[in-house]
């Protein structure tokens, strides 16, 4: 009945991999939004939350609502970028380089197991035509 539906089929996916990315991060105590975005801040350490809102392709308020979380788990620092203080720069803390290895080592062992689940060429065909599609949302 829902073989064309891309709602329905993009949301019964999400949930299933929700679920593994969830119980994988679970050690961490972060949920996998959370772990993605500190994963950005420990590769790229200083950005603006309009720039990690752009990588992780989230609204403002939830970038807002996440560095708040993360500072409050002293896993995250915002300080002021420039001389005007209106922007704030994200840096990681010493608590987040702490488990910087193995935050990328879970990241890299998802990887391993859905390339092992689905196949390597399946997967990377499929996670670009999931970005392409929702680009193309994006900017209808």
């Amino acid at each position: 009945m829902f073989e064309e539906c891309l709602y329905f089929n993009s949301n019964a996916l999400a949930r299933a991999v929700t679920k593994i990315w969830t119980d994988a991060y679970k050690v961490f105590d972060l949920s996998p939004p959370h772990a993605f975005l500190l994963r950005l801040v420990l590769a790229k350490p200083g950005l603006l939350p309009r720039e990690l809102a752009a990588e992780l392709s989230l609204s403002r308020s939830t970038i807002t609502r996440f560095l708040d979380s993360l500072e409050k788990r002293e896993l995250l620092t915002r300080k002021p970028a420039g001389t005007d203080g209106r922007e704030l720069q994200v840096f990681p803390t010493h608590n987040a380089q702490a488990i910087h290895q193995q935050l990328d080592a879970t990241g890299a062992e998802l990887t391993r197991q859905m390339r092992a689940l689905i196949g390597t060429n399946d997967l990377t065909t499929m996670v670009a035509d999931i970005r392409k599609v929702q680009m193309m949302l994006d900017n209808s």
